[in-house]
């Protein structure tokens, strides 16, 4: 999920590497976790300059554990595929790595990433429980959360005066609509990963589910699986979800509420400031963000973010154990914010006040991330998302029916799972 200033897309990382300066050599077994010494630390293009400034605090009361700081690209693929690289080569370079929150499966399935368990045990009492699960894989802990994200509804404050409270209610609201002459409701239907985000959030929200508890086992052969992703598709047919939503990412369903074309946007927190402070808006004054509507309350956002973890082969992993517990410190996590537009994963600093203040959507973001559900968590990520991008999108524009796009749903995951 690309987080652009927050997370452009729930999750859809930004990052990929420039490759430099690396170590090939094997590292640790993942037994000694006593090691101390320097480390680096491997992340996405730090275009807020939040990364360095932390980097540096650390570093100057560590001088004996200095942290180094490898800037990747901000090209998803490019990251995972780069890590997926220096692990092979059980790189003993990249210390502590920055993972999408999709990726944890992945490759704490392949035993790429140090179990955060006895010794490497951090406290994660004071954070956000759906957090902690998309750094969960198999019932252990893999990876310090970080930052978070969830999915906002933005509507039209001078056409509605009460945001809608369930996906029935936004629907009647289309009316409103139709008779202002723009389009209703808009999310990301275009065929990449924010599909995925946006199809994952109906049918949880409908009660259903992608994948088992075990990351393999396709559940997607269900009433409720069925009803979120006709909920979508019906909207579309309808034309509650406007035709040209077919090719929205982030960025054209961002500008076609500012543009005043849309009632009802779902987005990132990102497009908050954004849509206050562009020149070209139209609804600086008259918007304002809800959660996303659900059956009865608020719906699942898919959960947005990235998580710390440590490498495998690192020779210094309780250095590194340290800078993850830095990481999630309140000083931390509120500079995160602050300077970079990130969601803490820190649940109290959603109730300070002061932060409020300078992030207004800050209270509404923690109802989201408390309702969020982490994309499938698997160690076939890859092969989940494009078997839900490729039939949702095929039934969205009418080429399936919603029975038969699921049920192609079901068999490409399975044979994924099963290495067919």
């Amino acid at each position: 999920m690309k987080t652009a200033p927050f997370c452009v897309i729930a999750g859809i990382a930004i990052a990929g590497l420039a490759l430099s300066g690396c170590s090939s050599s094997s590292g640790g077994s993942g037994d000694d976790t006593s090691g101390r010494g320097p480390i680096t630390y491997v992340q996405g293009k730090d275009n807020s300059n939040v990364v360095r400034p932390l980097i540096a605090k650390w570093n100057a009361a560590h001088p004996k554990e200095k942290v180094t700081f490898k800037e990747q690209s901000d090209n998803a693929d490019q990251q995972h595929d780069d890590l997926v690289q220096h692990f092979q080569a059980k790189d003993s370079g990249y210390d502590v790595v920055d993972v999408d929150v999709v990726w944890t499966g992945e490759f704490a399935a392949k035993g790429w990433l140090q179990p955060l368990t006895g010794k490497m045990k951090i406290d994660t009492s004071g954070l956000l429980k759906p957090t902690i699960d998309s750094a969960t894989y198999n019932g252990t802990l893999y990876a310090a959360p970080q930052t978070s994200d969830g999915g906002l509804l933005y509507y039209r404050t001078d056409l509605v005066s009460t945001p809608p409270a369930t996906w029935d209610d936004m629907i009647k609201d289309c009316s409103i609509a139709t008779q202002a002459g723009i389009g209703c409701y808009a999310g990301q239907f275009s065929q990449y990963e924010g599909l995925t985000v946006n199809v994952a959030e109906a049918i949880n929200t409908a009660g259903g589910t992608v994948v088992a508890s075990d990351g393999k086992t396709p559940t997607l052969n269900t009433a409720d699986a069925k009803k979120g992703l006709g909920r979508l598709v019906d909207a579309y047919k309808n034309g509650d979800i406007p035709q040209e939503a077919i090719t929205y990412q982030e960025e054209q369903g961002r500008q076609a509420f500012e543009a005043g074309k849309l009632l009802f946007l779902r987005n990132w927190p990102y497009v908050y400031s954004l849509a206050k402070t562009d020149g070209s808006s139209t609804v600086k004054d008259t918007f304002a963000v809800a959660p996303l509507p659900g059956d009865d309350g608020p719906g699942a956002s898919s959960l947005g973010g990235h998580n710390a973890a440590i490498s495998t082969y690192s020779t210094h992993k309780a250095t590194a154990h340290d800078f993850l517990e830095f990481l999630e410190s309140d000083t931390t996590q509120k500079f995160f914010a602050t300077q970079g537009s990130l969601a803490p994963v820190r649940a109290s600093l959603y109730d300070d006040s002061a932060l409020a203040e300078q992030l207004p959507y800050l209270p509404t973001l923690k109802t989201s991330i408390e309702h969020a559900v982490p994309r499938p968590v698997t160690p076939f990520y890859p092969a989940v998302t494009k078997a839900i991008q490729d039939n949702a999108y095929a039934a969205i524009k009418g080429d399936k029916s919603v029975d038969q796009a699921l049920s192609d749903m079901q068999a490409a995951i399975k044979s994924a799972s099963s290495g067919n």
